[in-house]
């Protein structure tokens, strides 16, 4: 666990978190939170989120919560700028909110597709955008949670599989942009999940093709949020210097054959 590891890693340093009352966010707050950093935690959930912050508060951690909805166009500037009141700068971005959407393309409507691409794809990009000039002047770092769906097709996952191929790409042109900058900028590929959002896979209507869905389980148990925290600390810390415009897999080999 990140406790012993990067324990003091962040003292003094301002994480923003999405996706922070549950699952992955949940936990890499709190790790970012028990490694000195001020955190501040966005979420639309707002009960999640409170008892996600009380409980990071509650080990003498820092933390703040910010109630978004990541769909809404200005919620690149309304993140960004409510941190900065609360702890003055920003040092690292990650995003890790995401709508995950398991539909046959036949009932995958355009609503679902642009609520699907305006989560997982533009709120990032809004926040980045909106971060980046606190980031360039501290040499902070963005890590971007994408998605082992991001490379290779997978049954009924068409738009968040787009939308996660999209955000690899993000980040990689975003880090190009930014080579001649002290920022970092990297995503974060996870294969299988056992969180809240994924939790809808477990229950599949019926039309689905069981066998199309469980090629894609792989030899290894599915990961949890947990397994996920050092590495995620890792790309956030000085000791990924060398890293920029990488895409870590974290997906216990399903991409490997």
């Amino acid at each position: 666990m990140s406790d012993d590891r990067f324990a003091g890693e962040f003292a003094g340093k301002t994480v923003i978190v999405t996706g922070a009352a549950s699952g992955l966010g949940k936990v890499t707050a709190a790790a970012f939170a028990r490694s000195g950093a001020d955190v501040a935690m966005v979420d639309i959930d707002r009960d999640g989120l409170e008892q996600s912050v009380e409980a990071v508060r509650a080990e003498g951690g820092s933390a703040r919560p910010i109630l978004a909805d990541l769909s809404q166009s200005d919620v690149g500037s309304m993140v960004i700028d409510a941190t900065v009141q609360a702890f003055g700068t920003i040092d690292v971005l990650v995003n890790v909110a995401g709508v995950f959407h398991f539909s046959p393309v036949p009932q995958t409507t355009a609503e679902a597709w642009d609520r699907v691409f305006a989560i997982n794809l533009r709120a990032p990009f809004l926040l980045c955008q909106a971060a980046l000039p606190h980031l360039v002047e501290r040499a902070g770092a963005i890590v971007n949670i994408a998605s082992s769906s991001a490379f290779f097709g997978h049954a009924y996952l068409t738009a968040y599989g787009a939308s996660k191929a999209a955000l690899v790409s993000l980040t990689k042109s975003l880090a190009m942009e930014y080579a001649r900058t002290p920022v970092r900028i990297n995503a974060l590929a996870p294969g299988g999940m056992m969180t809240p959002m994924v939790s809808g896979m477990t229950s599949m209507s019926d039309g689905i093709d069981r066998d199309l869905v469980s090629r894609y389980g792989g030899l290894r148990p599915p990961n949890e949020p947990e397994d996920l925290v050092d590495l995620i600390l890792f790309l956030a810390s000085p000791r990924a210097t060398a890293v920029h415009g990488a895409c870590f897999a974290a997906d216990r080999g399903i991409t490997a054959g």
